[in-house]
């Protein structure tokens, strides 16, 4: 069976193939948060090879136009324009079906969908939600549409978002990739053009470089990349949103693809390994038919920490809660990964495990969370949108570094 480790071969080159570009590149283009001129450029000093080197040549390929609108001045306000929605809808068109509903610890009904604009404007965050934020998302996600892409830029792209995200198999850049077909089946299969690769977008906020603060920002259904970068190093991979719709296998082209498997597969091992006392302490008393910290909600941790702590559990069962937050780690480059799971690993014993709904995670309204003094992971399973079945989100946050740790 085919799994997602095995489609590196599936590249993002292949875009201009999948997708109608046409229906991004008049409608759904991403914008500044303002009209002011943009002083950021992409002509400074960058080591050989690195991210920032990479971005700049990504940028090298566009003609003035496109560069316009891909390189914007680092502003938070901009760094906030992540969604897991389709771009479509967060610009206030239409298509594709309802976006995945649900919100806070609720009964299980009635709440605005996730990440869904309310009367036009934008995100909102659920009232119960503790200090909350709302971000004006109404123009939609900053930077270009990948549908509007030639091959060479594509390829250029590619790249970049290779040299971002981690080589671990089924994680990282095959995990997008895997993303990528998993949209393209949605735009096939009832989700109609609000779907499909060519509407995940690339931005560049501030100049990439080894000196000062920028951001590689990519993303689209389902999907948020945004690794913040101070002077030439990796400052905050976080908020890394997943998503996936179909779950399970699905087959496109010739090709099965199951794009959340290692972190499933690894969350559920982790819950089968706890014994009855230790599921009725992670239990959490609420149920959550969606994530906490949703788009918009940013910085809006909860103060009390729920469920089982880790050092409570045997060295085994803690090794197992550590390789569940590898499968989110892994998501950016090897190197940078071992240097943040290596602080995840100092603060394991200090780290919460919490749980609502089933333990296989299978059923609507099934939970799972981390919470440590630094690493923020959360999984929750929702009905389905385009198809039928259920379907998860799932987030990691950093207490101290989301958005390189900028919070104003």
């Amino acid at each position: 069976m085919f799994v997602a480790g095995t489609v590196a071969a599936v590249s993002v080159t292949a875009l201009a193939a999948c997708s109608d570009s046409s229906d991004s590149a008049t409608d759904s283009t991403g914008s500044t948060a303002s009209d002011t001129e943009v002083t950021a450029v992409a002509d400074g000093e960058a080591a050989e090879g690195g991210v920032a080197a990479l971005a700049q040549a990504f940028y090298n390929t566009l003609d003035e136009d496109q560069q316009a609108t891909v390189l914007l001045d680092y502003a938070l306000s901009d760094a906030e324009r992540w969604s897991n929605l389709p771009q479509g809808l967060i610009a206030g068109g239409m298509g594709g079906g309802m976006p995945s509903g649900g919100g806070m610890p609720s009964d299980g009904g009635g709440e605005m969908p996730s990440g869904m604009p309310s009367d036009g404007g934008g995100m909102t965050a659920p009232s119960d939600a503790g200090g909350a934020t709302s971000t004006d998302t109404a123009s939609g996600r900053p930077g270009i549409d990948l549908g509007q892409l030639d091959d060479d830029q594509l390829a250029a792209f590619d790249e970049l978002l290779r040299a971002a995200t981690g080589t671990a198999e089924g994680l990282g850049y095959d995990e997008i990739q895997t993303h990528l077909s998993a949209d393209d089946y949605l735009a096939e299969n009832g989700g109609g053009d609000t779907y499909g690769r060519g509407n995940f977008y690339v931005a560049i906020l501030g100049s990439p470089q080894d000196s000062g603060t920028w951001e590689f920002m990519f993303g689209g259904h389902h999907l948020a990349v945004s690794n913040t970068y101070i002077d030439g190093k990796l400052a905050g991979a976080t908020p890394s949103f997943r998503g996936i719709e179909p779950m399970g296998d699905f087959e496109l082209d010739g090709t099965t693809y199951n794009a959340f498997k290692p972190k499933t597969d690894a969350f559920t091992a982790l819950l089968a390994a706890l014994d009855d006392t230790q599921l009725a302490a992670a239990e959490l008393a609420d149920t959550y038919s969606d994530l906490v910290l949703t788009p918009g909600n940013d910085w809006a941790f909860p103060d009390t920490k729920e469920g089982l702590q880790v050092s409570e559990l045997s060295e085994d069962v803690q090794g197992l809660v550590l390789d569940a937050i590898a499968t989110y780690v892994n998501d950016v480059s090897d190197a940078e990964a071992a240097t943040i799971l290596s602080g995840y690993e100092s603060e394991l014993a200090e780290t919460y495990l919490a749980y609502s709904g089933t333990t296989a995670f299978t059923e609507q309204d099934d939970y799972i969370r981390v919470d440590g003094p630094s690493v923020w992971i959360e999984l929750s399973l929702q009905h389905g949108i385009v198809l039928s079945g259920n379907h998860p989100h799932t987030v990691w946050r950093d207490r101290n570094t989301d958005y390189g740790g900028t919070q104003s």
